[in-house]
């Protein structure tokens, strides 16, 4: 169960990211992948938000739960997985670390004038080892993705989304 009070009736997962660009392409590899393996809860939406910015406006408003997945520059070893949390994503957004994060940054602050932003905001990112143009990940990054994959599962189901692994049925 979630650890607060108020349940999650509205949630986003966002993926973003340029697939045509190796490792940059990151965060739309794993809401395939979530999608494709794992039962999603009725409260979440999960988007593919490729490089697109304001255009996700709508579907971002009055969100109990945003979780962003992206390719992140932090400072760590290639593949290196981070999560943040709600007050620490705004420091995110303050130092250049990801690609999308200026029409990223415009998104969150467009939905905070307004009064219309997310609850809570959780980004998994993961550090790249190469962006240049290639639409294969790279073999650190490839790697990496089961734990990334993880972290996005955990964040949701931190909020009350489980995402139960789907169950293949046998061929007869």
């Amino acid at each position: 169960m979630s650890n607060f009070d108020t349940p999650i009736r509205r949630a986003v997962l966002l993926g973003v990211g340029n697939i045509l660009l190796t490792d940059e392409g990151v965060g739309v590899r794993l809401v395939e992948q979530l999608q494709v393996g794992y039962e999603i809860p009725a409260a979440l939406t999960v988007l593919d938000g490729g490089t697109a910015a304001m255009e996700l406006l709508e579907d971002l408003e009055n969100l109990d739960l945003l979780v962003i997945a992206d390719c992140v520059r932090v400072g760590q070893p290639p593949a290196s997985v981070v999560v943040l949390k709600d007050d620490e994503v705004p420091a995110f957004f303050r130092a250049r670390i990801s690609p999308h994060q200026v029409g990223l940054s415009d998104v969150l602050a467009t939905l905070e004038i307004t009064e219309r932003a997310p609850r809570h905001v959780v980004v998994v990112g993961v550090q790249p080892f190469d962006i240049s143009t290639c639409m294969e990940q790279s073999a650190p990054v490839r790697a990496a993705m089961p734990q990334a994959l993880q972290a996005i599962r955990d964040a949701l189901a931190e909020y009350g989304l489980p995402t139960p692994a789907k169950v293949l049925a046998e061929a007869a």
